[in-house]
């Protein structure tokens, strides 16, 4: 199992929790949409999984590891086999496109001709090729955001989190980048993917686990 969650609560402050008492399995390979209303924890859910959030209690696993009180030298090596796709992008200001998307293969320590010619082909996927060397403060919100999901997959992770990641896109392009995590969870990716965006998820037909009143419901079955 790559996720588990088994009975866990967060909660900010003495009132109003986020989650009570939720249950969780990610199986390898799988592709869950996470939907919810404005506030009803998606993002929060994918910070717990992604081990930048703690439970108030109950226990989270990743890959097997209870990592609920994992000390903070171990989260790296779990963290490489992630890729996520956060809201607010995370791009380094001082790189460019092209590195920025690099970066973990680079980490991984992946020789710069393969590194170049992978990346290039990517950011051309995601409609990028005219911006290979331009710094995130020069391209618009919706380019940094594709520039955040070829970084978040470029290195075919084990496990895909992805955080609203067609928010700043039209339709086309959020139906294009869609497609391209369905290519990368037949390659073997798991994925987990928060939206609002119900035409989204109609598109697709996969599974769609709900946030509801700080409980998970799991998995509503959605016709292919």
């Amino acid at each position: 199992m790559l996720v588990e969650l088994n009975h866990v609560h967060l909660q900010y402050g003495k009132h109003n929790p986020v989650f009570s008492g939720i249950n969780l399995s990610v199986e390898p390979g799988s592709f869950h949409f996470l939907t919810g209303a404005s506030g009803a924890g998606k993002s929060s859910l994918l910070r717990l999984i992604y081990m930048s959030e703690k439970p108030s209690s109950g226990k989270v696993k990743l890959f097997g590891q209870d990592t609920t009180y994992m000390s903070r030298s171990k989260l790296p090596s779990l963290r490489r086999r992630l890729g996520v796709i956060f809201q607010d992008f995370r791009l380094i200001p001082h790189l460019t496109a092209l590195e920025n998307a690099a970066l973990p293969l680079r980490v991984a320590g992946g020789s710069d001709v393969q590194i170049r010619s992978h990346v290039i082909e990517l950011l051309a996927w995601v409609g990028l090729e005219d911006k290979l060397d331009a710094y995130p403060a020069e391209l618009s919100g919706g380019e940094q955001q594709r520039v955040a999901i070829a970084r978040a997959v470029v290195n075919k992770p084990s496990l895909l989190l992805a955080d609203e990641p067609t928010g700043n896109v039209d339709e086309p392009a959020a139906l294009k980048l869609l497609h391209l995590f369905a290519e990368l969870n037949k390659m073997g990716t798991a994925v987990i993917l928060a939206t609002h965006q119900q035409t989204l998820v109609e598109r697709l037909g996969k599974p769609v686990l709900q946030l509801q009143r700080g409980q998970l419901i799991q998995p509503l079955a959605r016709a292919a």
